[in-house]
């Protein structure tokens, strides 16, 4: 099947990670596949992370960009006979409106909708697809409300595969201590977890807790490097860094546990960290919220500030609740494989270029 995927590409940013999971393994399973993805002058995302592959062509800027840019020969000239735009709030959409029927001449279109409510935004509802994606029910029930019922599908989030580690190597080739608790942060959400730091500080009377961040947000160093004098009984390790994939693994092979500490979003939202880094094996503790609803219990979650000792006790005690969470996190990333996710996608396909 010939495939063009427009979204972000090789970028930290939730949209991202899903256009890179089902693409690649659009790839790995044998079909062409052009993406088009956002310049590097003006991208959506922090950090531009890793090497594009020969099949990628950066092309646009985002609908903020002054001015917005498209260039449309790649959508013209290419051939494919489906269209799959990733995000396309994101997108300068009154210039791919331009050329988009001439795309709808050759392919059948599909938007996946990462928005967590409608768009207030006019020209966000220009283009005529022939389906409409989205993760879960609470996205098809105010999708709903604004296309029609019969073009919504809903397929998951993907995980990203389950990849062994070991700790003790990951700490040795990391330069982290062998004999301390390593509760790992990353990224700008990092500085989420800042109230929870004093409860971190209250273990460590019990555990020897490093505090291990890698972030290159200004504003969640600033504060953690500020609370290095504050915490008296942890140490806090700041490391300026975006790590790719591959080493961000390295980092959570090497961790006790991974916090998440995101509060209740009002719109419906996923995840993306957590479907990142489930599948490494470090266990997840989260916050109570809709970022995490639909793991149920696949992730360990806290209530309060005064629930997480009880739970960082939990996990480094590897007790009974800890070892079932991480049965269920294995469970969830297999049934939530990208391969698995793909093909729900490849289903869809079919069945639309069959369609009359």
């Amino acid at each position: 099947m010939k495939i063009a995927l427009m979204g972000g590409w090789n970028m930290d940013s939730g949209a991202a990670f899903h256009t890179e999971m089902v693409g690649r393994s659009w790839v790995k399973a044998g079909h062409d596949v052009k993406v088009f993805s956002f310049v590097k002058e003006n991208f959506h995302g922090t950090n531009i992370i890793g090497a594009d592959e020969p099949y990628v062509t950066r092309c646009f800027t985002t609908w903020s960009a002054t001015p917005q840019k498209l260039d449309p020969h790649p959508f013209l000239a290419c051939d494919y006979d489906i269209f799959v735009a990733e995000d396309h709030g994101m997108f300068p959409k009154d210039q791919l409106g331009k050329i988009f029927n001439r795309i709808r001449k050759k392919a059948k279109t599909i938007a996946v909708v990462h928005d967590g409510r409608l768009s207030e935004d006019p020209s966000y509802y220009q283009f005529k697809w022939d389906a409409i994606v989205s993760f879960d029910r609470r996205y098809i029930d105010f999708l709903q409300k604004g296309y029609e019922q019969k073009k919504l599908y809903e397929i998951p989030y993907p995980c990203y595969p389950a990849t062994k580690g070991d700790k003790i190597s990951a700490r040795k080739k990391l330069g982290i201590p062998e004999e301390r608790r390593i509760v790992f942060l990353f990224g700008p959400s990092a500085k989420t977890a800042i109230d929870i730091m004093p409860a971190i500080n209250k273990t460590g009377r019990k555990y020897p807790i490093t505090v291990l961040l890698t972030t290159k947000d200004k504003p969640g160093i600033e504060k953690f490097t500020a609370l290095r004098n504050e915490m008296k009984n942890i140490m806090i390790e700041i490391r300026e860094e975006a790590p790719d994939i591959g080493r961000l693994y390295d980092y959570l092979h090497a961790a006790d546990v991974l916090f998440f500490g995101k509060k209740s979003a009002e719109q419906a939202v996923v995840s993306s960290t957590v479907y990142q880094c489930l599948g490494s094996g470090c266990i997840v503790l989260a916050r109570d919220s809709n970022y995490v609803e639909t793991f149920k219990d696949a992730v360990l979650k806290y209530k309060n500030v005064e629930d997480v000792p009880v739970k960082l006790e939990c996990v480094f005690n590897e007790d009974l609740i800890y070892k079932n969470t991480l049965k269920n996190a294995h469970r969830f990333v297999e049934n939530n494989s990208a391969e698995i996710v793909a093909g729900r996608f490849i289903e869809l396909f079919n069945k639309l270029l069959t369609e009359e």
